[in-house]
């Protein structure tokens, strides 16, 4: 599917994977294994953004993945996060979505939602959220009717 139907379908915290469906190169090729890694993995849906018009720039709507952190004693000290346009090339799908139960923390940024954290409770988004302090965060649940839904109209199958 394309990143349009993901912008349009996905919920936030949803496991994403996208490929341009070239073959892995082998290790020893270390600049196209790079290459290839930039067009083929697997992020958190983080954020949808709409297409914006400035009198300066105007900017695609576009969906953030996270793809990952790297930490040295667990402290975080680089976030990965990759951005595509929803004109982009390359195929998507949706891996996983998130099971009802689990809690969204999320948080607004110019009328649009960040996913910062995806729980698999209440208790646990709310630890998270003690020792993560972000202002105007919400806790937002995964609920059977968003589930339910998704199944009704065919975005999953039952």
């Amino acid at each position: 599917m394309s990143a349009h139907i993901i912008h349009d379908t996905a919920p936030l915290g949803a496991l994403i994977r996208y490929t341009d469906h070239a073959p892995k190169p082998p290790a020893r090729f270390t600049k196209k294994l790079a290459a290839w890694e930039r067009r083929n993995g697997v992020g958190r849906l983080v954020r949808k953004e709409p297409a914006r018009e400035r009198p300066t720039y105007s900017s695609p709507a576009s969906i953030t993945l996270h793809e990952g952190n790297f930490s040295s004693r667990s402290v975080i000290l680089v976030t990965i996060m990759r951005t595509h346009s929803l004109d982009s090339d390359l195929t998507f799908e949706i891996a996983e979505r998130p099971a009802i139960g689990m809690v969204r923390v999320l948080q607004d940024f110019g009328g649009n939602s960040e996913l910062l954290h995806l729980a698999e409770s209440r208790e646990a988004a709310e630890l998270w959220l003690a020792g993560n302090r972000h202002g105007n965060a919400r806790l937002e649940d995964v609920s059977a009717d968003e589930v339910g839904a998704d199944v009704v109209e065919g975005r999953i199958a039952a």
